[in-house]
């Protein structure tokens, strides 16, 4: 599986991507509430009733439009038999004007809900990042496992060069015991490097948000290549235009600037329209009764409510403060992160250049120290020593290589431009 593989798979399974776009469709869901608030509303119902209430009665009888003389008998309304009534109404109203507050409601709710689209943009990035180190992780863990099988190889030689000189009553038993120890140690971070290179699939795994049944390798090999370079300045510019979780807090200050106008919009009056229609008849079935009608406009306008509203006002404008500063602090932080990022990525590609250097001089030091060994012109700890130097310069260059992938997305994470078609998971 290659990297580009690997970072789709995880942008469609990952349970945090699938969390953070739960969150864009409820705050879409929330759009339409609030829209809602801007149309008619109508409803149906359908009553039955029985009794011998007299005013029930009464009222119900009007409804109906079946009164005759004899209801006005004063035992006929005073002490009425029981009497049925099906209320058949259609009704309505509509918010004609509030102040403004419904359509700030909206506008407040289509920022959040931009700003979830933001949030999920962030996410992805943040899970690009996990499944890149954690890929890089494998190429790095199976070059561990080629250094630590190479230095059997190296420790090998040196065991049964040591072996020959004692044989050859030239070298103290010491020797090859000393080389013994080195080969045992050797088997030891062998043992470690395949242990490492199943854990760092299986990190790959978890970070791809996939079964943990499943096993998924690294196709690609561990290389050191070029990628695209940029300015410090042009890295924060990029930052402060392109970072999600900034341009979420802008649009959640935006949302809040609403909140505050909707707290100033229930000091306003409200108008809103009314009606209903209906049918009242003695049977449920239609007929034998009378139909009805009204309508009306309202208008409220609230004069006192103990400082309620001048407190939800006052509260609003608070949060109002707070997350302009959460906007300012995260400003200040994702400026930090991206100088953190950079230079840190400067410092791995200059150790870049000098561990490639050191591989080679630690090799040719090997084989010098090797061929001094076999003249008796060193001991046995001088041969030692080059070989770890040997070893630890070519598993530094790899560890040197993986960083600096890893560092390179760390930038563009902390820039805000890390992608699934980032120069740093498709080659």
């Amino acid at each position: 599986m290659t990297l580009q593989q690997a970072v789709s798979m995880a942008l469609e399974k990952n349970p945090e991507h699938k969390m953070a776009a739960a969150d864009t469709k409820v705050a879409a869901a929330d759009v339409g509430e609030a829209r809602s608030a801007l149309l008619p509303h109508a409803t149906f119902s359908e009553t039955a009733t029985e009794g011998n209430d007299p005013v029930y009665v009464f009222g119900s009888r009007l409804r109906q439009q079946s009164f005759a003389t004899a209801d006005f008998a004063l035992n006929a309304l005073n002490t009425p038999e029981p009497f049925a009534n099906f209320d058949t109404r259609f009704s309505g109203s509509w918010n004609l004007f509030d102040s403004f507050a419904s359509w700030r409601n909206v506008r407040r709710a289509e920022r959040v809900k931009e700003a979830s689209a933001q949030q999920l943009d962030r996410t992805d990035q943040q899970i690009v990042f996990r499944v890149i180190g954690a890929y890089y992780g494998v190429l790095l863990a199976k070059k561990e496992l080629e250094v630590a099988q190479g230095a059997i190889g190296t420790a090998q030689s040196i065991l049964e060069r040591s072996q020959n000189r004692v044989e050859s009553g030239v070298a103290v038993q010491s020797d090859e015991l000393s080389a013994q120890v080195r080969m045992a140690s050797r088997k030891q971070e062998l043992i470690r490097a395949q242990n490492n290179l199943s854990m760092a699939r299986a990190e790959l795994t978890a970070a791809m948000g996939v079964s943990g049944e499943s096993d998924f390798d690294a196709t690609e090999m561990l290389t050191e290549r070029e990628l695209p370079a940029a300015s410090l300045e042009e890295m924060e510019k990029a930052a402060m235009e392109k970072r999600p979780d900034l341009k979420g807090l802008r649009l959640r200050e935006a949302a809040q600037e609403q909140s505050v106008a909707m707290a100033k919009s229930a000091f306003g009056p409200r108008v809103s329209a009314f009606g209903s229609w209906g049918a009242d008849n003695p049977t449920f079935v239609a007929g034998g009764g009378g139909t009805n009608w009204l309508a009306g406009v309202e208008v409220q306008m609230d004069l006192f409510q103990g400082g309620a509203k001048k407190a939800e006002l006052a509260s609003a404008r608070a949060a109002e403060q707070k997350v302009a500063a959460t906007r300012e602090a995260a400003t200040n932080g994702i400026r930090l992160e991206v100088q953190k990022a950079y230079y840190e990525l400067d410092a791995l590609r200059q150790q870049i250049a000098v561990s490639r250097a050191s591989i080679a001089e630690a090799q040719e030091s090997l084989r010098i120290n090797q061929n001094r060994y076999e003249s008796g012109l060193i001991a046995i700890t001088d041969l030692l020593a080059a070989e770890e130097a040997a070893r630890r310069s070519e598993a530094d260059y790899w560890e040197a290589i993986y960083h600096s992938y890893v560092g390179y997305a760390n930038l563009e994470l902390a820039s805000g431009t890390l992608s699934a078609q980032s120069a740093v998971v498709a080659p």
